[in-house]
């Protein structure tokens, strides 16, 4: 019986696994430092695929080819010159493949709006306006209509 070090083969597929789990924190952590894009985006879910990959989904919000852009910038490592993001395939404004740390990422983006209109649009949706009190108006404020004062 031969006994395995730490270190040894066995370990591979812990490690990739862990690699998976980091680069999805990462992503998800630059999306969530974008509160512009949270907040214009609507039901936004993830899952793992079955080839280990990871999919994100979104409703309204910022173009596919708009999200790379974000992540490209965001999602970097002190250590390492460049993004770890690196686009895989042609991008259209629904759909974008990227690898990121190694790891595939399919972004969907479900009737995008793009970040301009996304932006402009009004509704009650768009925490950032409502709760924006700054703003002078002769006309009931945001936060009014949302709280119904």
């Amino acid at each position: 019986m031969r006994l395995r070090r730490a270190g040894e083969a066995h370990d591979e597929p812990a490690l990739a696994s862990a690699r998976r789990f980091e680069a999805f924190g990462r992503v998800m952590a630059a999306l969530a430092s974008e509160a512009e894009f949270i907040e214009s985006c609507r039901d936004l879910t993830w899952w793992r695929g079955a080839d280990h990959s990871w999919h994100i989904s979104w409703r309204d919000g910022p173009y596919a080819s708009e999200v790379v852009t974000l992540l490209a910038e965001h999602v970097r490592d002190p250590g390492f010159d460049g993004s770890l993001v690196t686009v895989v395939g042609p991008g259209t404004p629904s759909s974008a493949v990227l690898d990121v740390m190694g790891v595939r990422f399919e972004l969907q983006a479900v009737d995008p709006l793009g970040r301009s209109r996304a932006d402009a649009r009004p509704g009650f949706w768009r925490l950032a306006e409502a709760l924006d009190t700054t703003r002078s108006t002769n006309a009931r404020r945001p936060w009014e209509e949302l709280l119904g004062g």
